[in-house]
């Protein structure tokens, strides 16, 4: 990665941050799923702002790459940096989470906007990114498809019958990224639900597998162009929950709160002072 680059992603990123805070506080009693959208800010950041061949002028052009969003809880990030792209207007961005307005607190699917995947009920969104990912194949379309699970996400059953699937047909066009801040709503992923070495797993499953700190940009952008024909691929990113916020971070609360004023000066403080 060229020093250009990895400014760029540095800049979005922290843009990111600042407007996921923003959109939390904003939404007031509504609150918002701060922890595991915050979490992966340096992911969403790497993959738009130097991986992802999307365009906001054609949103819905067949040789898109595909970014699905199975992991439902990290629109924060999500719609910001749709935003940045120029596929969610500031007006529409202003409206999340209010009455009549289109950005809910899970991902609805519009392709306008650049979301290719409705994220309500978690553990669906690999299997639909499988489908994608044979589609595209058999349309012989060198596109790539890539999709975000949550390390509680997980725990679903139908997540493992989809990697199976992935490596049976091949897909080497699809790149599984999942978001291993080891915390879900209900606590500590390990003692709900130990899943042991993802890793080991999905190398088990027949998967190109890399382990990378989820908030490093270099070691990111390197693992998104580390493809081996005939194998699908798998990041494993190493996060942290309210990444970027000393309060919230490592705080199963925080996976779904609201903001007070004061929390939310010192959060944006933070950020200026870093």
């Amino acid at each position: 990665m060229n020093q250009t680059t990895e400014l760029r992603i540095i800049e979005l990123a922290t843009k990111l941050r600042f407007k996921s805070l923003k959109m939390a506080f904003e939404a007031g009693k509504n609150g918002a799923h701060l922890g595991g959208g915050l979490s992966l800010v340096e992911v969403f950041a790497t993959l738009y702002g130097g991986i992802a061949s999307v365009d906001s002028k054609s949103p819905d052009k067949e040789t898109r790459d595909r970014i699905i969003v199975s992991k439902g809880h990290c629109v924060l990030p999500y719609y910001s940096v749709l935003n940045e792209l120029g596929f969610i207007s500031d007006e529409e961005l202003a409206g999340f989470e209010t009455n009549g307005a289109p950005l809910y607190g899970h991902a609805t699917r519009n392709l306008s906007f650049g979301i290719e995947f409705s994220g309500g009920s978690l553990g669906l969104g690999l299997s639909y990114a499988i489908g994608v990912a044979l589609a595209c194949k058999i349309g012989n379309r060198k596109n790539r498809i890539y999709v975000i699970v949550g390390d509680g996400e997980c725990n679903e059953g139908i997540v493992w019958e989809a990697l199976m699937s992935a490596t049976h047909f091949s897909l080497d066009n699809l790149t599984v990224i999942i978001d291993h801040n080891k915390l879900q709503y209900d606590g500590n992923v390990a003692a709900i639900m130990n899943m042991a070495s993802y890793k080991e797993k999905l190398e088990a499953f027949g998967f190109h597998v890399i382990d990378v700190d989820g908030h490093n940009i270099v070691e990111l952008y390197e693992a998104f162009q580390n493809n081996i024909s005939g194998k699908p691929s798998a990041i494993i990113a190493n996060t942290i929950k309210g990444k970027g916020v000393s309060f919230m971070e490592n705080k199963k609360e925080w996976h779904f709160s609201t903001l007070t004023q004061e929390q939310y000066n010192q959060a944006i403080s933070e950020q200026v002072n870093k």
